[in-house]
């Protein structure tokens, strides 16, 4: 009796990476022809992704720094403010 080191599952396995492989693959061919077929069109779509990349970055960095200017504000307003009437428990917080 031979042994097999595979069996019908593993085999179909490699039979479905393997057919998402050639899509894949076909994709990527088509996607070249099209960028060699139409590089301008595809230029301009690059230029504005990276604009819009860009314009987000910048964006969410302005406002980092202004919730961090916000921040700093807030903390040097309050250097001399203390709370009245407030009492710190050590110990049992049952002990009276």
């Amino acid at each position: 009796m031979p042994f097999r080191f595979y069996t019908n599952i593993l085999s179909q396995a490699s039979r479905s990476v393997a057919s998402g492989i050639m899509v894949v693959g076909l994709l990527l061919v088509g996607f070249g022809v099209i960028i060699v077929a139409l590089p301008e069109f595809f230029a301009y779509l690059a230029a504005m992704v990276f604009f819009l990349a860009g314009v987000g970055c910048a964006a969410t960095a302005f406002k980092i720094f202004w919730a961090q200017r916000r921040i700093d504000r807030f903390d040097a307003d309050d250097l001399d403010v203390y709370r009245k009437n407030v009492r710190i428990h050590t110990g049992e917080h049952y002990e009276q």
